[in-house]
């Protein structure tokens, strides 16, 4: 549960029940692909139980199950059948189909092979934490994450949220952690991360279970190179990945989270309560490593839960230039979406879960 996070700031002024989520959410129910859909998504209940709730609250906690399924139809298929009927057509007619025709006869022959394609599912947890104002999705594309907080925003009346925004971007900061060998309180740089140059070569280095407190990584950033993935652990419990456009990666839970539990304690509860105990604790520290929240659409949805956090990173890492704020884009719930002022880099597009 939640090996890779996309996290966002829930503005204060929305303010509902699990119950109203529950009744938003059973309006849009996941259903399996009919004989000529080709895709299907929506909610699913999180704990496995047929026709159970579909908003689950562990411990104050909310969770959420989106599920897609859509049909496999390789291309190579779909074009050789649209070459079948256009072959047909010709030998009957004597003549080619034109642009228009090929284009219906594509859309023909899709509905033909649709009720013959595998189907593929893939899910993706959703917490909803109402005390911090965090909306975190367990995926690692930016994509995916953009087509879920859209049908949330659409679904719950008045829901507005912003990725999490920071005042020094990541990637200035992992090159400070780097070159300087400073990692902020709390962390320590693990043995994994990846260097891209910024110019048009786009050279990119990357180390894989190797130090990187030598001089090589350091002349590396010297050169030019820029950190886009860093493989890091906060306080001896949770080791992940974090990249440039702030995206979580790789989450895996230590042993020491584990210590006092038993070899049986498992389920679904017991997996929610583990996984947002600690990461609840680790966001916030990883936001004050990064110089604290930026301004952002809902900026002040930060100051409804804490004070600004001090910034953890020296001056060195240079922080981001102040901006205006992306403009919010409105959804036919009301609520709106919005983000830092520049869109983070989708770095894993063809991401798992769907």
């Amino acid at each position: 549960m939640f090996k890779n996070m996309i996290v966002y700031r829930i503005a204060p002024q929305w303010q509902v029940e699990l119950t109203q989520v529950e009744e938003a959410l059973a309006k849009a129910p996941f259903m399996e692909c009919g004989a000529t859909q080709e895709k299907s998504l929506g909610w699913v209940p999180p704990r496995g139980d047929a026709h159970g709730p579909l908003a689950e609250s562990v411990g104050g906690q909310w969770i959420l199950r989106f599920m897609v399924e859509s049909k496999v139809l390789p291309g190579s298929v779909l074009a050789r059948k649209v070459k079948e009927k256009a072959e047909r057509i010709e030998q009957e007619t004597g003549r080619k189909p034109g642009k228009k025709e090929s284009k219906e006869l594509k859309d023909e022959a899709k509905l033909d092979l649709l009720p013959m394609a595998f189907t593929k599912q893939g899910s993706m947890w959703v917490w909803i934490d109402t005390a911090s104002r965090l909306l975190v999705l367990d995926t690692s594309s930016q994509g995916r994450a953009d087509e879920v907080v859209t049908l949330l925003v659409e679904s719950l009346p008045g829901l507005s949220v912003s990725l999490i925004n920071t005042q020094t971007s990541p990637q200035a900061a992992m090159s400070h952690w780097l070159k300087e060998q400073e990692p902020p309180v709390g962390f320590t740089v693990d043995r994994e991360c990846e260097l891209k140059s910024a110019n048009e070569e786009k050279a990119v280095v990357r180390y894989a279970r190797h130090p990187l407190d030598i001089e090589e990584v350091q002349a590396h950033i010297d050169a030019g190179k820029l950190p886009t993935k860093l493989a890091l652990t906060w306080d001896d419990r949770v080791s992940f990945m974090l990249t440039e456009g702030l995206q979580i990666k790789k989450v895996s839970f230590l042993d020491t989270v584990f210590e006092g539990t038993k070899a049986d304690d498992g389920g679904f509860d017991t997996d929610v309560a583990i996984a947002t105990g600690e990461l609840v604790k680790l966001i916030p520290d990883l936001i004050e490593a990064l110089g604290g929240e930026a301004e952002s659409g809902v900026a002040s949805a930060a100051d409804a839960v804490a004070a600004t956090a001090t910034a953890a990173v020296p001056n060195t890492a240079a922080p981001r230039a102040s901006a205006p704020t992306a403009p919010a884009r409105k959804s036919a719930g009301g609520g709106v979406v919005t983000g830092p002022p520049e869109a983070p880099v989708d770095t894993d597009p063809e991401a798992a879960p769907f």
